[in-house]
């Protein structure tokens, strides 16, 4: 409650209940009003502090990406310093390889219009080599059209060629053939006169017992007449009957065993 002033105190006795509720109320509103206004900054001032935090948090992920990126330029500015070093190295090194060069590249251009003149007879020589070819081909292609014309003709004569080989082939075959059968036949007539010869040696040798044992009989026929005659045997007989007979084909001169 508000302090009340001195002549308020002299007024109480005279106040009535009614007044001081309303006393009282519209000292309530007046605090109420107070309070809200007073909690209607204090959301605006959170509010604006919310933001403020949110700004500040912002303005810190910018600080850090502003170091970060003052860093990379740093490291690039650095990297380039090296770079340009390295450039301004190379450079010289190579100005001075230009001046020790220079001498070597008199003598090479020297030698490029010395290749150039020995390129361009070469040149010249293959453009000729270029028409003799287109020369050979032409005719080539003039030889190979009267071919193609003419391959019936070949083909005869190569086919001729081949039968006339095949001919030769058989002919020296049929030799071959004739010869062998030729030798094949002398081996026989060879062999067949050889078994002939020991043949006739056999036949020889028998013919020579024969006039042997036809010589013992005429011996036993001119005996001395007081001996007794022997009587003649059956087998006598045969053998007196039969030996003009035998003695008459070897007369012949015919083999008379040979059938035997």
């Amino acid at each position: 409650m508000e302090a009340q002033p001195p002549g308020d105190d002299i007024m109480e006795g005279t106040i009535t209940p009614e007044v001081q509720i309303k006393q009282l109320e519209e000292a309530l509103a007046t605090e109420t009003d107070r309070l809200q206004k007073l909690f209607a900054a204090y959301e605006t001032q959170e509010k604006e502090l919310v933001d403020s935090k949110a700004e500040i948090e912002v303005l810190e992920k910018e600080i850090i990406d502003r170091e970060i990126e003052k860093e990379s330029l740093e490291s690039i500015i650095a990297e380039k310093d090296v770079r340009v070093r390295e450039l301004e190295m190379k450079a010289t090194k190579n100005s001075k390889r230009v001046e020790h060069l220079e001498p070597e590249l008199e003598k090479m251009e020297e030698k490029y219009s010395r290749e150039k003149d020995r390129l361009g007879k070469v040149f010249g020589i293959a453009e000729e080599l270029d028409n003799d070819l287109r020369l050979a081909v032409t005719e080539m292609k003039a030889r190979d059209d009267w071919y193609v014309d003419h391959m019936q003709i070949f083909e005869d004569l190569n086919k001729a060629i081949k039968e006339r080989y095949e001919m030769i082939e058989r002919a020296v075959e049929s030799e071959r053939k004739s010869q062998h059968m030729s030798r094949a036949f002398t081996d026989r007539v060879e062999e067949m006169v050889q078994a002939r010869s020991e043949e006739m040696a056999e036949e020889e040798a028998i013919a020579v017992e024969a006039e042997e044992a036809t010589a013992a009989v005429e011996v036993v026929e001119e005996a001395p007449a007081e001996e007794p005659v022997a009587e003649e045997t059956p087998a006598a007989e045969d053998a007196a009957s039969e030996e003009p007979a035998a003695q008459k084909d070897w007369g012949d001169g015919q083999d008379p065993w040979a059938s035997e």
